[in-house]
């Protein structure tokens, strides 16, 4: 299992196309993807644009993001830039 914390960096916070393009990479991977706002119990399918709409996740918002499996480490990676890059859509 890998698991690291992040900021979202786009100014438009994680709306609905990011949330798209997050969850057709989170499929990409063989691992399971979970995401939820920092310090929060409430985890999400990273594979679902409506569970990643309902964080919420405005410019600035601290993002837990897990991942299990083989690939979970590559998986954090790539989803990790997908979140804070700067222009997410």
């Amino acid at each position: 299992m890998s698991e690291a914390e992040f900021v979202v960096a786009s100014e438009l916070g994680l709306h609905a196309r990011p949330a798209g393009e997050f969850a057709a990479l989170a499929s990409k991977f063989a691992s399971e993807i979970s995401i939820a706002r920092a310090g929060s119990d409430d985890w999400v399918s990273g594979r679902s644009v409506l569970s990643l709409l309902s964080l919420a996740a405005s410019q600035g918002t601290k993002l837990q993001l897990r991942a299990e499996g083989d690939d979970a480490a590559a998986a954090i990676k790539a989803l990790g830039a997908l979140l804070t890059r700067p222009h997410a859509g």
